[in-house]
């Protein structure tokens, strides 16, 4: 365990856009955080994150960083099909891992992670950020008040257009797909809400390159809650949700993103909107991992979550006809 009252010294797998642009200047604004060491296969990417963060060590190649001794955690931004590889890996050497998701392909890679991390005794966390933000909290609020009655249906989006044809999210050896991209943060909201498996499962997609580039399922729940999930990238951007009980519905627009806005709730009492902050959704993330390395405790979201989500999109890419 990390001694606490200091920050946690954190290395990057990887000079992805996400770690760059978010996560590094994140753990630079934390609380309990040090932005350590980096690693990538690139010369050129080394040179760029020396320029910008001289205070970090870069290693060329991923294992050097993890044979560190001083990198305490980190953090993984990898192409989905390498997660799994380096986030054994990783935990192996003692390392705490926050892993982008999809935190793995298949749910028994998932599995596999899980068991590993818990027998290297290291804490591991899937990268959903947006369970961060005040717009999340607040839904959780007005779910927890129970104003709206006995949940019967969830619909949530996640959509965009990518324009950039050599993208990775493309590649199908490199676990491209829309519902790996974009689609797993719908399945990560309705198991938010409903905590349980899905019963059954249908869904449809639209293939291009070899993935999924649209992709629309329904799950059907014990409980019996419908819930429905669209996600893609090749049509226009919509990133929504709803949550209908017997009392009323919660409309949650922006629903992964940390821009201050409105969620909107409708009851018999009439219309209510409740005020959202911007979130600083990364920084957050970071300081809740930190937090439970240095005490012992365990993050926001939970290796159980975790895998039930991988669990779902294996039962949605099963069910496609």
């Amino acid at each position: 365990m990390a001694r606490q009252g200091r920050k946690i010294r954190w290395g990057i797998l990887g000079y992805a856009r996400i770690a760059r642009m978010n996560v590094i200047p994140a753990i630079l604004r934390s609380s309990n955080a040090e932005f350590y060491a980096l690693a990538s296969r690139e010369t050129a990417k080394l040179e760029e994150c020396a320029k910008a963060y001289p205070v970090a060590r870069t290693y060329e190649g991923y294992d050097l960083l993890l044979d560190d001794p001083h990198v305490e955690a980190v953090y993984i931004p990898l192409p989905n099909a390498l997660h799994k590889e380096w986030t054994i890996k990783a935990a192996r050497k003692g390392k705490h891992v926050l892993c982008e998701k999809p935190v793995a392909l298949k749910v028994s890679e998932c599995e596999e992670m899980i068991r590993v991390c818990k027998e290297q005794h290291v804490k591991f966390m899937e990268a959903f950020m947006y369970r961060y933000t005040d717009r999340v909290r607040k839904a959780e609020q007005v779910l927890a008040s129970g104003e709206l009655g006995e949940i019967k249906y969830i619909n949530s989006c996640f959509r965009f257009l990518l324009l950039n044809p050599a993208s990775i999210k493309l590649i199908p050896r490199l676990g491209g797909g829309s519902l790996y991209d974009v689609g797993c943060y719908p399945v990560n909201f309705i198991g938010m809400i409903t905590g349980e498996d899905p019963q059954s499962v249908a869904a449809s997609s639209v293939q291009d390159c070899g993935v999924d580039v649209m992709l629309s399922a329904v799950l059907t729940y014990r409980s019996g809650i419908i819930a429905t999930l669209h996600c893609g990238f090749n049509a226009y951007q919509s990133i929504y949700s709803e949550i209908v009980g017997t009392k009323g519905a919660l409309q949650v627009p922006d629903t992964f993103l940390d821009d201050p806005g409105y969620i909107t709730l409708r009851t018999d009492s009439g219309t209510r909107k409740i005020r959202v902050a911007r979130s600083d959704r990364y920084r957050h993330e970071i300081e809740d991992f930190s937090r439970a390395i240095a005490h012992g405790g365990e993050p926001r979201l939970s290796q159980d979550e975790t895998r039930r989500n991988a669990a779902v999109i294996d039962k949605i890419y099963g069910a496609i006809k």
